[in-house]
C-alpha cells in the first residue's frame, strides 16, 4: 500500500492566549514587506523619489483586502453572505478571493497615482512583480492552514491533509506558491534585462498571462471553492478568463507599439 505524506501543522505560529499569530497572517504581511523593500529598490534603480511607497502600500493592502473579500462573499458564497450582511466584514474568519484582490489592487493604485501624479502603467508595471510574490506567499499560507485542498490522487507526491480528511490529495497550495514563485522571478529578470520604457509596457501583461493562465488550469486539481460549482468550469476558471484575455491584449499592444527592447544597445563591431 502506497504511503503518503500526512501534514497536520498548527495554523497558529504562536500563541499568547489572547493573542494568536497565525502562519497565513505572517507570510500576507511579510509579502507585503519585502515587496515594498523590492519596490523601493526600483525606484531608487530609476532615480526616482521614493517618499511615498509606505502610503502606495497603504493603498495596495487596503485595496487587495477589500477587493478580495468582497468578491469572495458575492462570487463564492453569495447566499450566506446575502442572509447575514455583517459578516462580510468579518475578514479575520477567512474567506478572500484572489481575483478580487486584483481588481481592488487596480482600482486604489490608480486613486493612488491620481492623488499623488505619478504613472499608472509604471506603478502597475513595478508592482506586479512584488505582487506574484505576494500570491506566493499566500499560497504557502494556505498549506499551512490546509485549505483550497487538491482533489483526491493517487501519485505518489499526494498529501493526506489530516485535518480535512484521511484522503490523499494533490498539494495545489504548493504547486500555486511554486508557480508564482518562479513568475516573480522571471519578472523580475525581465525587468533587469529590458528597458525602463518596455518594461511599463509588458510586465502587466506578462503578470495577467502567467498569473491567471496557471491559476485556470491548476483549478482542475483543485476542490471546488464555489458551494454553486457543478459546471465544466469553476468560479475560479471563470474570474480568470478575463484577466487572460486582457494579458493577451496587453501583450499584443506591447509588440506593435514597441521598439528596441533590450535594455543595453549592440556594441559596434
Amino acid at each position: 500500500m502506497q504511503e503518503y505524506f500526512i501534514w497536520n501543522a498548527n495554523p497558529v505560529m504562536l500563541d499568547l492566549g489572547s493573542l494568536q499569530i497565525y502562519w497565513y497572517g505572517l507570510l500576507f504581511a511579510g509579502s507585503f514587506f519585502v515587496g515594498s523593500q523590492i519596490l523601493a529598490w526600483m525606484y531608487k534603480h530609476e532615480d526616482k523619489n521614493a517618499e511615498n511607497i509606505d502610503t502606495l502600500f497603504f493603498y495596495v493592502i487596503v485595496g487587495s483586502v477589500v477587493g478580495a473579500r468582497l468578491v469572495h462573499c458575492f462570487f463564492y458564497e453569495p447566499s450566506y453572505f446575502l442572509a447575514n450582511p455583517m459578516e462580510i466584514v468579518a475578514v479575520w474568519k477567512g474567506g478572500l478571493a484572489s481575483h478580487g484582490g486584483v481588481v481592488g489592487f487596480l482600482i486604489t493604485v490608480w486613486i493612488y497615482s491620481k492623488r499623488y501624479n505619478e504613472s499608472y502603467t509604471w506603478l502597475l508595471s513595478r508592482l506586479a512583480i512584488p505582487a506574484a510574490l505576494t500570491g506566493s506567499a499566500i499560497r504557502f499560507g494556505n498549506f499551512m492552514n490546509s485549505e483550497i485542498v487538491g482533489t483526491p490522487t493517487d501519485l505518489p507526491w499526494a498529501i493526506i491533509f489530516q485535518r480535512l480528511d484521511n484522503i490523499p490529495r494533490h498539494p495545489t497550495q504548493l504547486y500555486e506558491s511554486a508557480i508564482y514563485l518562479i513568475i516573480f522571478l522571471f519578472l523580475l529578470i525581465i525587468y533587469k534585462k529590458v528597458k525602463p520604457n518596455f518594461a511599463t509596457k509588458i510586465l502587466p501583461a506578462l503578470f495577467f498571462l502567467t498569473i491567471f493562465t496557471a491559476r485556470f488550469f491548476l483549478e482542475f486539481v483543485k476542490t471546488k471553492q464555489a458551494s454553486y460549482d457543478t459546471g465544466l468550469l469553476s468560479t475560479g476558471q471563470m474570474l480568470s478568463i478575463p484577466f487572460i484575455l486582457l494579458g493577451m491584449v496587453l501583450l499584443f499592444w506591447t509588440f506593435i507599439s514597441s521598439k528596441l527592447p533590450l535594455a543595453k544597445e549592440p556594441e559596434a563591431s
